[in-house]
């Protein structure tokens, strides 16, 4: 073995920035790799379908042009880009237009962009920002898959390449569950540690709910595409129960991660309550301290009520001269003072031994 050859590092291919695979009707595949819409249009002839994948800085921006020159024009772009939704569907009969997002979430922020998938005739076009990375596992074996087809008639063909296209974005999509599951679990520990400080707690909390709020929006907006898929009537998709039911399995998929994600959010929802609860807690601690130093200094007074009421009789007129003054009146200072501090004493023992009888 050359030892040389084996230190040499590695060198991984970059996959294309945009790419075109082919089924012939003879059965054989083609690609083709970073060329031109034109070129890509014109790849399409001879097919029996084609998935096409191309990327561009700005999808806003370049979306009309790009479906202009693949010879969308029954499309509405416009109003597909300008909803508020995160996904869209547009049906024209010859041509479908479906808008699905991809999330990324990083720490307590979501990003979301979009996939557009525009169908027309032989061939499927897949539009997206150059950073998303959601289709790479699926253009690997996209030539394989393709193979696969041949015995299919054309809308079970382009239906088979839609679904497996919507299942790889939503696997993507599903692994970022697993990264919020995680933050939760760092904020459930987070909730045991008296030194974390309550204040960046409860930033933590809404941080992870807001995530998961804008989480739940992308799922519900994947599965209003799905739905329509699976029940709509689109002269492009296929009518076989068979494989509308591999759509009706997405939905299914949706279903449980929605369902995941609620119960995370009520997770979260209860973690506020129980840091409530602390915060209750602890101030009601601070008022029994309050409470419990008042009644003291209640029961302090008390007992030297009487002591001081007779040392002020007996600041009168009358006792003016100490020498005077009857031999009884110091013991009786003395005798009141241990008296009402006895008393005052066997209440407070009374009543804190029936306080401890109520926790029991």
């Amino acid at each position: 073995m050359d030892v040389t050859a084996a230190q040499q590092p590695q060198i991984i291919s970059k996959p294309p920035a945009n790419f075109a695979v082919a089924l012939h009707m003879d059965g054989h595949v083609d690609k083709l790799a970073d060329k031109t819409l034109e070129e890509y249009l014109a790849f399409t002839k001879d097919a029996s379908v084609v998935w096409i994948d191309y990327t561009t800085k700005e999808v806003e921006r370049d979306l009309d042009k790009i479906a202009l020159t693949m010879g969308f024009t029954q499309t509405p772009i416009q109003k597909m880009l300008s909803g508020y939704d995160y996904s869209a569907y547009e049906d024209s009969d010859t041509e479908l237009g479906i808008i699905l997002p991809i999330v990324k979430v990083d720490g307590f922020e979501i990003a979301v962009q979009r996939l557009v998938i525009l169908i027309r005739g032989n061939f499927l076009l897949t539009v997206h920002s150059e950073n998303v990375t959601a289709l790479v596992k699926f253009s690997r074996y996209s030539q394989t898959f393709l193979k696969k087809l041949k015995a299919e008639s054309l809308p079970d063909k382009i239906t088979l390449i839609l679904e497996r296209i919507i299942d790889e974005n939503n696997d993507r999509n599903f692994e970022y569950l697993r990264e919020i599951e995680k933050h939760g679990d760092e904020i459930s520990k987070q909730l045991t540690d008296e030194d974390v400080s309550k204040k960046v707690l409860a930033q933590n909390i809404y941080g992870m709910k807001h995530v998961l709020i804008g989480y739940l929006n992308v799922l519900w907006a994947i599965k209003d595409v799905i739905d329509s898929l699976q029940y709509g009537d689109a002269d492009l998709v296929t009518d076989d129960e068979r494989l509308l039911a591999r759509i009706g399995i997405l939905s299914t998929n949706i279903d449980r991660h929605i369902e995941l994600s609620e119960q995370m959010s009520n997770v979260l929802a209860s973690g506020l309550e129980v840091m409530q609860s602390i915060y209750n807690n602890k101030l009601q601690s601070l008022n029994n301290r309050f409470a419990l130093v008042t009644a003291y200094l209640t029961v302090l007074g008390t007992a030297a009520l009487v002591p001081n009421t007779l040392a002020t009789i007996a600041g009168t007129n009358v006792f003016n001269n100490w020498s005077a003054q009857p031999w009884w009146f110091m013991p009786m200072l003395i005798i009141a003072t241990i008296l009402s501090t006895a008393i005052s004493l066997i209440w407070v023992i009374s009543v804190w031994r029936r306080k401890g009888d109520d926790y029991l």
